[in-house]
């Protein structure tokens, strides 16, 4: 039995995806800048898209600008802000768990002098919003924040962050909505943001296609300079099959949304439950309420490594992970759990499942079967 829980870091292509791309390779190849029907067609594929996108947000299709996934969409992001806003102030606010696509941007940021004060984090990794206000000056310009960490699932507080924001006139918002959307109920209009990034991969669309919501009043400096596409903000011929792939991916996954997520939400509740019954010295560091996402639980097996415990799982077809999957490679522990404070042994036996609609009860016994197995023999080793 093959069980992936390592949807965080991507999602199995629904078919329907797959067909569509496939179907626009093959036959829907014209450039949507072309003025015939072959360019046409394109292009109302593009259109379709973006409308689909739209309106599962509540919000203009015309605010909707395509990109190459959540990376390019935080870049873009936060860098055409900087760069719209830099004579009107120096400082930006974000929090010590951003994904590197935030802080990697911040660390360049600040090389060119630019402010960045990090919010630091509960032992779940909520943000310390009191400290938002300590930060907030004459001189912000952006407040970037992720929506849910990819590592613990944390749901940070959009709508609260969004008040401070409203204390400024020249102050932007920016949310990394990567892991939340398609996940959680989104709607920028009413929870004040004004940009949030998307990526197709997370949500059974296709690697390589993403997007930036970018409300009407927002001006920002594009990063990519050509031909004047998606608005000006991001010239390049557009990804017609990735960006019809994405599209469909959001018109399935919002069909009967809620009916989705409460399954997915039953299923990881129900691996928590048995590891808890089953597994003995755990720790438990996402939340099991509704503060944590629906679709990720992160938990510590003390005495072993989770890398050791991911390649014996992997034996059995059971796929997990250990931390972000864009810095797994990496030999050092994960800074989002030392950032929640978590010990050495916490984080060296940190394992994150995450979790989607091709999950199933049926599934998580098996996890849990292998689970137990593993960790009891992994744990008999270590004590020799």
């Amino acid at each position: 039995m093959l069980v992936y829980l390592d949807n965080s870091a991507t999602t199995q292509p629904y078919k329907e995806v797959t067909q569509t791309v496939a179907e626009c390779l093959a036959h829907n190849y014209g450039n949507p800048s072309s003025l015939h029907r072959m360019g046409i067609k394109a292009e109302k594929a593009v259109k379709a898209a973006r409308k689909t996108i739209g309106d599962s947000l509540a919000v203009d299709e015309n605010e909707i600008i395509f990109t190459s996934g959540g990376t390019e969409s935080n870049n873009t992001a936060i860098f055409g802000a900087v760069n719209a806003l830099k004579r009107k102030g120096n400082r930006i606010i974000t929090s010590s768990i951003e994904h590197p696509a935030v802080l990697n941007v911040c660390k360049v940021l600040e090389e060119k002098g630019i402010d960045v004060k990090y919010l630091s984090v509960n032992d779940k990794g909520l943000i310390h919003i009191n400290e938002l206000e300590d930060y907030l000056n004459e001189e912000t310009i952006l407040i970037s924040m992720m929506h849910v960490n990819n590592e613990l699932g944390t749901i940070q507080p959009i709508e609260k962050i969004a008040q401070y924001k409203n204390k400024s006139e020249k102050l932007y918002f920016h949310v990394d909505g990567v892991q939340s959307y398609g996940k959680i109920d989104i709607c920028p209009k009413s929870m004040g943001i004004d940009m949030l990034s998307f990526s197709a991969h997370k949500l059974h669309g296709p690697k390589g296609s993403g997007g930036l919501y970018l409300d009407h009043q927002i001006h920002i400096q594009p990063l990519i300079f050509g031909g004047q596409q998606e608005y000006q903000l991001r010239s390049g011929t557009e990804n017609v099959p990735g960006i019809a792939g994405l599209g469909k991916a959001v018109e399935l996954t919002f069909s009967d949304f809620h009916n989705r997520i409460n399954k997915i939400r039953e299923i990881k509740a129900y691996l928590i439950q048995g590891i808890k019954k089953e597994i003995k010295d755990i720790r438990i560091n996402s939340y099991e309420d509704q503060r944590c996402a629906p679709h990720i639980a992160n938990i510590s097996f003390l005495g072993i490594r989770g890398e050791v415990l991911l390649h014996m799982l992997e034996q059995a077809e059971i796929y997990v992970s250990t931390g972000s999957a864009c810095s797994t490679k990496k030999k050092s522990q994960s800074y989002v759990l030392k950032a929640a404070g978590l010990s050495g042994e916490e984080i060296e036996g940190a394992v994150r499942f995450s979790f989607s609609e091709f999950n199933d009860i049926e599934q998580m016994d098996y996890v849990l079967e292998h689970l137990k197995k593993n960790v009891k023999g992994i744990r008999k080793i270590m004590r020799k």
